[in-house]
Parts: structure tokens; C-alpha cells; sequence
């Protein structure tokens, strides 16, 4: 699962240099409690941008400035903390980017500072993500020592051939040994997979699956590779690349191959064992909050009177001479209410058993009869599933959930 929800969902507003305590919206929130809260933290560098990705990456200066980097988060943290002030968090997620570029030493800085400045829950799921092309044992047994205690590893393929297509720095045997070392030294941990590769078939994807498998994951992503705008790949399409068909055929053989084993789907794209769910993700399609800490990094948090979008600056140099300036935080907007029910609706519905209904009115802050109209539309047209006191979507509705989502706008 993306490690943060879609960037397009802050959008490029006014600039504020630094948190407001109120701003008018067109009607009232009304909160009379807070979701769970969880942060996120992004390490920008990667040893090479990946064609595909559209996330903040940056390829690595020769020189990886850790250290000062380190300092701007933490003068970004204590500028925040007025905001979370006395609020639990229940979760980290470190991402990037590839993490696992830091020094384990950095990691348990990291995580020093935050468990001294915040107020993290003694069992909060800790993630790192990492690249097998990183991989050496100790260093992801001393991310383990420093307090991580869940691992995400962006496998993508075991084929070489699709990872060279991939532009992957990894291969197949550092993959397969990263893969193991996470299965021996994390009491939980992620696989990530793409699927719909350039010229893949069903056999193809039926042997990376297997392969997954066999490391017995207790959680797996499966994405689907798209064309992102502002990549390589969009501007120059690798060869074979499948059609909508050929790939919406590819993603249904997996459902079903996944559905014959022990991981259930709880999200659109992921999968886990009983007590394994990723506790970070489901805030996020909760609709719950999260403070964004680093370059690029977004946020949202919600006020008895309000809900608030934030972006750092994107660019590490400028977040790092902006950060220790005090001023972090580039955009920041405040939802309108005639947002809320869209964005509540496109985190809520990727997940296959949806919320309780009650939820709505709780993180929103709006009354269920703001929507009501719009829920029975869609349970007539089979979208939407509505059992009593909760929303969800239909098979149908998850094979359409862009349109699902769409109906809130």
C-alpha cells in the first residue's frame, strides 16, 4: 500500500509558513472527538528513481546528508507538537524514498526523538520500508534492535527480467535473500508486488506469486502498474505494456490465486493473516489522522472546528533550510465541508468490509443525511452494500471504485 495516500489530495493553495489556529470554512465541523493518530515520516533518497514512480524520490547525492537531515525533522516535530499535544500515536511509518539508505544508528535517532517529543503507544506498529538492494543481514537486524518492528520490502518482481524493465536496483537473488532475512527477523512483515508488468502472463504471475508465498508473508501488496503523470514511463511507455483488458485480466487471475490462501483482502490492493492488517494503512482509509514529518510529506489533522490538508516543502534542501527556519510546512488548507464526504469516501471504501456508519458523522463531523441520497443511489445501482450501521462497497463497487468514490464529488 502506498506508504501516504494520494499527493492530489492536498491541492497547490495559498502558502502558509506555519500552522493557524482557525480559518473560516463554508460550514461548521463539529467534532466532538478525535480519530487515532499516526505519523508518518519520509526519507526522500533513493539509490536511482524508479521510471514508474511519482512519489517524492530523489536519487542520492554522493554524500547523504543524515544527519542534517535529521535535525530538520526534529525541528519540524517540535513545531508540530502544538498540534497533537496530549494525542496517543498509534503508529510510525517510515518512508520514502528508500529508508533502509539510512544508517541503522539514524533509524534509532529517529525513533528516539519522536518517543521524547510524542506520546507513542508501548505496542505501536513501527514500519520501515527497504530495498533489497540495500539488503545486508545486520543492518536490517539493527533496524530490528532500534525499535522497527514491522518491515516493508518493495520486492515488485522476482523475474530479473521484469525488474530490469522495472529499472528495479535489485535482483532476483537479493530479493529472495532480503525476503528470508525478513521472515527471520521481524515479528511481522510486507511484501510488495506489481502486477501487470510489460508482456506479463499469467504464468509469469503465478510464479512471482508462488514465490512470494513461499516466505509465508503475514501481509502482501499487489499493485497494478499504471502510467503516473510526471514519470518516465509516461513520457516514454516501456514495450509491452498490457492493455486494459490483458491487465484487468492479470489482476483478476491474482485475486483468484490469492483468495485460495491464507491471506485474506482487506484493502483493495492488500492481503493479510488474522492480526496482521497494517494498522498505519487502515488509519489512513480509516479517515483517521496522521502527522507528515520530511521532505514532501503530507499530513492531516482534525480540531473540534476543523480539518486540516499540510504538505512540507517537496525538495530535501529546501525542506531542511526550511525546516530549521521554523517554517516546514508549505501548503496547508482547510477541508470544506462540501469536501468531506469525498474524502471521507475515498479512504473508507477501498476497505472490503467499509466502517461503521457512525464513522461519518464522527470524522466528519456532518450529519449521514449530508450523503444519504447519494448511499441509496448506489445501493440501487449495486455499488454499494449496506448492511445496518455500515457502508461498504460490493465486489462490483471495488471493480469500480473510481466511479464509486466519484458519486461523493
Amino acid at each position: 500500500m502506498p506508504s501516504q495516500p494520494d499527493p492530489a489530495m492536498v491541492q497547490p493553495v495559498s502558502i502558509i509558513r506555519r500552522p493557524r489556529p482557525s480559518v473560516a470554512v463554508d460550514q461548521p465541523v463539529g467534532l466532538t472527538s478525535s480519530p487515532p493518530l499516526s505519523v508518518y515520516v519520509h526519507l526522500p533518497w533513493c539509490l536511482r528513481k524508479c521510471p514508474y514512480c511519482d512519489f517524492n524520490s530523489h536519487a542520492q547525492p554522493e554524500s547523504l546528508p543524515e544527519q542534517e537531515y535529521l535535525a530538520a525533522l526534529r525541528a519540524d516535530l517540535e513545531m508540530s507538537l502544538p498540534l497533537v499535544w496530549g494525542r496517543t500515536v498509534q503508529s510510525v511509518f517510515i518512508g520514502g524514498g528508500t529508508p533502509s539508505l539510512f544508517r541503522p544508528e539514524s533509524i534509532d535517532r529517529l525513533l528516539a526523538d519522536l518517543r521524547a517529543c510524542l506520546k507513542v503507544s508501548a505496542d505501536a506498529e513501527i514500519t520501515l520500508e527497504a530495498n533489497p538492494g540495500t539488503f545486508e543481514r545486520m543492518r536490517f537486524r539493527a533496524y530490528r534492535e532500534a525499535g522497527v518492528n514491522r518491515l516493508s520490502l518493495g520486492i515488485q518482481s522476482f523475474n530479473d527480467e521484469a525488474l530490469k524493465t522495472l529499472g528495479r536496483v535489485h535482483d532476483r537473488e537479493q530479493a529472495l535473500a532480503a525476503s528470508q532475512a525478513a521472515c527471520e527477523d521481524f515479528p511481522t512483515f510486507n511484501l510488495d508486488l506489481m502486477i501487470a508488468l510489460p508482456g506479463q502472463s499469467q504464468q509469469a504471475l503465478h510464479a512471482d506469486l508462488k514465490q512470494a508465498l513461499a516466505f509465508d508473508p503475514p501481509h502482501l501488496s499487489v499493485y497494478q502498474l499504471t502510467l503516473e503523470p510526471n514519470t518516465l514511463f509516461a513520457a516514454h511507455p516501456p514495450a509491452g505494456m498490457l492493455d486494459d483488458d490483458a491487465a484487468a485480466d492479470v489482476h483478476e487471475a491474482a485475486l483468484a490465486a490469492l483468495a485460495q490462501t491464507p491471506l485474506a483482502r482487506y484493502e483493495v490492493s492488500a492481503f493479510a493473516r488474522p492480526g496482521h492488517r497494517a494498522r498505519h494503512n487502515l488509519n489512513y482509509w480509516q479517515f483517521g489522522d496522521y502527522l507528515g514529518l520530511g521532505a514532501g510529506a503530507h499530513g492531516k489533522l482534525s480540531f473540534h472546528d476543523r480539518i486540516i490538508r499540510h504538505a512540507r516543502w517537496r525538495h530535501p534542501q529546501a525542506y531542511i533550510a526550511q525546516s530549521l527556519k521554523g517554517s516546514a510546512v508549505e501548503v496547508e488548507r482547510v477541508l470544506k465541508a462540501a469536501d468531506l464526504p469525498f474524502e471521507f469516501m475515498l479512504n473508507a471504501l477501498r476497505l472490503v468490509d467499509g466502517v461503521p456508519a457512525s464513522w461519518f458523522e464522527e470524522r466528519t463531523g456532518l450529519p449521514l443525511s449530508r450523503v444519504m441520497g447519494t448511499l441509496d443511489r448506489l445501493q440501487g445501482e449495486g455499488l454499494l452494500d449496506r448492511h445496518p450501521g455500515s457502508i461498504r462497497a460490493t465486489p462490483r463497487g471495488l471493480a469500480f471504485l473510481n466511479d464509486l468514490q466519484a458519486a461523493f464529488l
